[in-house]
């Protein structure tokens, strides 16, 4: 799909309302489920926002960015996410939040960057943060410029790759623990987690889009 047409579709998800919480479920760790359903975030949770980014490539076809995080001492521990983080005295919005994030790990500069919509927030029980997920898009192919700090890669999947997404089961480590959870393998990377409930609500989003 050129990037044009793709982009046409994507800005139709204005208008639609977000499928909700219940439609996550089946993408869910075990252990989130439950947090899922109650809706209630403690009152000590932080606040953080990162961003959905597409973007075409040198032959005009839509991808979109996945970082690989270093490994550091924290949950989020050499994992896969999209740019984003904590939000900051100085951030106007939870969105500005999410366009300066992106710019200080990969380079992207943040004023080139259009924002289409924004998700639902999900909670992360082990790093006790409430993060609010947009999708935004930028013109033009960029030079990514990595924080060394924390991103160890940047990943750029096809969105055809994204649409064809099928919901599996990985071995990951939770707390120390090895715990069986619902992923995606997107270029062979294990994506769970709050990134994997992002990108299953995208997607039944644009799906939804696709057959009104």
């Amino acid at each position: 799909m050129h990037f044009k047409n793709f982009k046409k579709i994507l800005l139709k998800i204005r208008d639609y309302d977000l499928p909700g919480h219940d439609y996550l479920l089946k993408i869910a760790p075990p252990s989130r489920i439950k947090t899922l359903k109650s809706l209630k975030i403690p009152g000590s949770a932080k606040t953080a926002s990162v961003i959905l980014l597409f973007y075409p490539d040198q032959k005009n076809q839509p991808r979109f960015v996945l970082i690989l995080r270093n490994t550091y001492k924290g949950v989020h521990s050499n994992q896969i996410g999209f740019p984003g983080g904590k939000i900051e005295k100085k951030d106007t919005s939870l969105f500005d939040t999410a366009l300066r994030e992106c710019e200080e790990e990969i380079g992207v500069v943040k004023n080139d960057i259009i924002k289409v919509r924004k998700l639902s927030p999900v909670y992360i029980p082990p790093s006790n943060y409430n993060v609010h997920p947009f999708v935004g898009y930028i013109d033009y192919e960029p030079n990514f410029l990595l924080d060394p700090k924390e991103v160890s890669k940047v990943i750029k999947p096809s969105f055809e790759t994204l649409l064809n997404l099928k919901i599996t089961k990985s071995k990951v480590i939770v707390k120390d623990d090895e715990q069986l959870v619902p992923s995606f393998i997107i270029d062979d990377h294990v994506v769970w987690g709050a990134t994997a409930i992002m990108i299953h609500e995208f997607n039944l989003l644009y799906k939804h889009v696709l057959n009104s």
